[in-house]
């Protein structure tokens, strides 16, 4: 087997061959005998031959797994070669959908890049049972046979082992969706044509952890997602492409990033070939800073709803929260004899509803929701709900398993401490 270095590393002028157990290696050398194979077995040697022929530091310690996916990369025979090298970093599920996109693209006879290796955050506790599992987009290139070895998990992406292997891999593009880690400067300058994002908000509004969330709760009607490239600044490089989209009064936070990376997929895919050949950077529209607005990431003390607030913005929140943390509140009932007991209920899904005037703190059900008075004399319609320990039900099934007792808006306002 002949081992074939990458296209811009071989000598046009002329070619040399040499065998690695003479010790050395000339850089830049175009090919080598058979006997290359022997690196796998002489980590020293092939140490060598990484630092002269690919211009890598010479590291003091040598990963042999990394050893044998070099080995594979420059084998004879692959055109992968004339391929440019992307290296996809995300996390949840939204960013499976980004890598699956990729993936199918970089597999058509015509494209210009293959996925080289695949970064995620690392596995952790999960479901019911808090068991330590792989992330969604490990999982999703694990589905797809993605060499488990080229699927990387550090704890950060500062971390030296991690970076050498990165260096080691040559990439020419990272991308980003929901990766979820802070990428240092030492990330950022290794790929030749940078690292873009795909971030669900219209740059630079939204700049943070939870641009849909904040957007919703905020009850925009106009949002979008861009692709930039990524600078040490928050969210803060230039714009590549960006997309309006309307927002839905009533959809939630999950359907809606789900929808925005979508979209945003279908960017980066466009945006893709000028991104790889340097187009796109020249191109590419500098962030007006003094316009940025800032998604702080959610926490659970802000998921409780006050209906001191007016319905619409009780309605955003349950929006903006749904499936983590949800929107809770506390109402009280009171049975027939006059006992008072309080409830602390999930809420799952609303709408807003009419005016109302005198209504006494009184929780009525009308048609299919429990209509709750709120501040302005507004009126928020539950239409499903969650109590603790049970499954999600519809208003008028909670109702019913009540048996007669009234429904009161509590007194009590949850605060933050």
């Amino acid at each position: 087997m002949v081992l074939r270095l990458p296209k811009r590393l071989r000598l046009q002028e002329k070619k040399v061959t040499t065998s690695v157990s003479s010790g050395w290696l000339p850089p830049n050398s175009r090919g080598c005998d058979s006997n290359a194979m022997a690196m796998v077995q002489a980590p020293v040697m092939f140490r060598q031959f990484c630092a002269s022929s690919y211009g890598l530091p010479r590291f003091s310690s040598f990963s042999p797994a990394l050893g044998e996916r070099l080995v594979v990369r420059c084998s004879s025979g692959s055109d992968s070669d004339s391929k440019q090298k992307v290296v996809f970093l995300g996390t949840p599920s939204v960013a499976a959908g980004v890598l699956d996109a990729l993936l199918d693209s970089s597999r058509a006879d015509d494209s210009l890049f293959e996925v080289a290796a695949i970064v995620t955050q690392p596995p952790a506790a999960r479901g019911r049972g808090r068991k330590q599992l792989p992330s969604p987009v490990a999982a999703r290139a694990l589905e797809r046979e993605f060499p488990a070895s080229l699927i990387w998990s550090p704890e950060k992406a500062s971390e030296e082992g991690f970076l050498k292997d990165l260096v080691a891999l040559r990439p020419d593009l990272c991308v980003t969706a929901a990766y979820g880690n802070y990428l240092p400067s030492k990330f950022l300058a290794i790929p030749t044509c940078g690292t873009v994002n795909v971030h669900p908000s219209l740059l630079p509004l939204y700049r943070g952890a939870a641009p849909v969330q904040r957007a919703l709760y905020d009850g925009v009607d106009v949002t979008g997602v861009t692709v930039a490239y990524t600078v040490r600044a928050m969210d803060a490089g230039p714009i590549i492409a960006s997309e309006r989209v309307n927002v839905d009064p009533n959809i939630k936070a999950p359907e809606l990033l789900s929808y925005l990376f979508g979209r945003g997929t279908e960017l980066l895919l466009r945006e893709l070939p000028a991104i790889l050949d340097g187009s796109a950077k020249l191109n590419a529209t500098p962030q007006d800073d003094s316009l940025a607005t800032h998604a702080a990431k959610v926490t659970v003390e802000e998921s409780w709803l006050s209906f001191q607030e007016t319905a619409v913005t009780c309605h955003n929140k349950v929006r903006a929260f749904a499936e983590w943390p949800g929107a809770k509140c506390k109402f009280q009932t009171r049975s027939s004899d006059g006992q008072i007991k309080t409830l602390e209920l999930k809420i799952i899904t609303t709408r807003v509803g009419g005016s109302v005037e005198n209504s006494d703190g009184l929780v009525k059900l009308i048609g299919d929701a429990l209509v709750v008075p709120c501040g302005d004399n507004t009126t928020l319609e539950i239409l499903e709900l969650q109590p603790p320990g049970k499954k999600v039900m519809r208003a008028k099934d909670f109702c019913n398993g009540l048996r007669g007792q009234q429904i009161l808006v509590s007194n009590t306002v949850h605060v933050s401490v």
